[in-house]
């Protein structure tokens, strides 16, 4: 074996090891009751141990990821003033033709880029609750993709279990989570913009963000173990049953409105001056009738229903052009 072979061997392996340390003090930082900086700590870890990994991945398969300009026949390597390599980051990844990933791994992952250029500038507080699903759908995918890429052997589960906790979670914990009191202006506006960019099947993708309904369960009989989680096929019949008893999980038809009915709501919001003939502008400037963008459909084949996430987008464009329409 040659020493370029040996080379690019040892390089991969180091990259792999150090993606899977990066994802296991993620995880480990995360899990810990005593550290306070936990999405931050997360998220700046797991886009370094997304980025080996897909370093790793594009050095196996022989494609160039470090920037370069082509001067003829000749590469001319971009580096750093002290003359390093410049290689990749994580979106540079993502964006190319050749990355492994699915669709909604990657839009779970350019959600953490984009969360991460908003924390870096300034303190944060009560992210962690809020965000924890979609921060569970990143360390997940990162396991199944690891071991799909490069070998089970190389997954992370066995060295990490659920962390558990001295409480359970109340109906009224449950209502302050969803108000997200305290969220920073700037992090709820990029989670709303993020989210309203996604169709309704990408936002509801357990690789986008992984969602569990955690039901209180004991052991049918004395001496038998049971589990703090349990996972069930969403087709059978305990899943039926818990749909079925829990509304909290049951599935209700979206609201829908007419046009007239959402320039009604401006109107009752203040936005006296917003007209049918400026929403139709503003839908047909968005292209908001894309059935991949996921803001309404055609119903009985004939009328046009907007869906809430339309209304959030008509509210934003009024509070944005207050003046104009106040």
């Amino acid at each position: 074996m040659s020493k370029r072979i040996r080379r690019v061997g040892s390089i991969k392996g180091e990259l792999l090891k150090k993606s899977r340390e990066a994802a296991l003090a993620a995880v480990q930082i995360f899990n810990n009751p005593n550290i306070s900086f936990k999405s931050e700590s997360y998220v700046v870890l797991m886009i370094i141990a997304w980025t080996y990994l897909l370093h790793a991945y594009f050095r196996d398969q022989k494609i160039e990821y470090r920037y370069y300009q082509q001067r003829g026949q000749r590469r001319e390597f971009d580096k750093t003033k002290h003359g390093a390599y410049k290689y990749w980051e994580l979106e540079r990844c993502l964006n190319d033709a050749d990355s492994p990933l699915d669709k909604d791994t990657s839009n779970n992952l350019r959600f953490l880029i984009g969360l991460r250029h908003e924390i870096e500038h300034q303190m944060t507080t009560r992210i962690d609750d809020v965000l924890s699903a979609r921060f569970q759908a990143c360390g997940l995918n990162y396991n199944e993709y690891i071991k799909q890429l490069f070998g089970t052997d190389k997954g992370v589960e066995r060295h990490l279990s659920f962390s558990l906790q001295f409480s359970t979670i109340s109906t009224e914990q449950k209502e302050l989570l969803e108000d997200q009191p305290g969220l920073p202006s700037n992090i709820q506006s990029y989670i709303q913009s993020f989210d309203l960019g996604l169709s309704d099947e990408e936002f509801s993708n357990p690789r986008y963000a992984y969602r569990i309904l955690f039901v209180p369960k004991t052991a049918n009989r004395k001496g038998q173990a049971d589990r703090v989680i349990e996972f069930v096929k969403s087709n059978s019949p305990l899943a039926e049953t818990i749909n079925k008893e829990y509304a909290v999980i049951k599935e209700t038809e979206r609201m829908k409105y007419l046009p007239k009915q959402v320039v009604d709501l401006m109107k009752d919001q203040g936005y006296y001056k917003f007209s049918l003939h400026n929403h139709t502008e503003l839908w047909k400037q968005l292209d908001a009738k894309n059935p991949a963008k996921g803001y309404g459909a055609l119903v009985a084949g004939k009328y046009w229903h907007w869906y809430e996430r339309w209304v959030e987008v008509v509210r934003q464009h009024c509070q944005e052009n207050r003046d104009k329409y106040s």
